[in-house]
């Protein structure tokens, strides 16, 4: 993956990313955005793995991308591509741990109803329990 984007990763600025777009992204892209954060997180993850899940995160928190995050109902599609290449070429370090953690932030923003909407006060102070895996 790209040097530049894994530069730009950071929890803090995964966190504030999440937490500001997270409903205009929807609950597909930040569910995936989540599995590659917590797999990243997991030290059985081999650096090669680490620096594609990082460069896709790094693209995601990049304002300026291929399709502009802020273009209306396409502007997540390029961010959910990169990812989604990430998670194919890393997917045995996806593990149902992974998944389940990621499915279980996701479930306290969104609601466990996928049509359920992301509310902000859910990714804030108590609710948010970090990004620390």
């Amino acid at each position: 993956m790209n040097e530049t984007y894994e530069a730009h990763y950071s929890d803090d600025n995964f966190r504030q990313k999440l937490t500001r777009f997270a409903r205009k992204a929807g609950r597909e892209v930040v569910e995936k955005a989540l599995w590659l954060h917590y797999a990243a997180q997991d030290p059985a993850t081999p650096k090669w793995a680490k620096a594609a899940m990082y460069s896709a995160l790094g693209y995601f928190i990049l304002p300026l991308d291929a399709i502009p995050d802020f273009a209306p109902l396409v502007g997540y599609t390029d961010d959910l591509s990169v990812m989604a290449a990430a998670l194919v070429v890393t997917s045995m370090y996806i593990t149902g741990a992974v998944k389940d953690q990621a499915r279980n932030k996701v479930d306290g923003w969104f609601g466990s109803d996928p049509s359920d909407t992301f509310t902000s006060s859910n990714a804030t102070g108590s609710n948010a329990d970090g990004f620390k895996a």
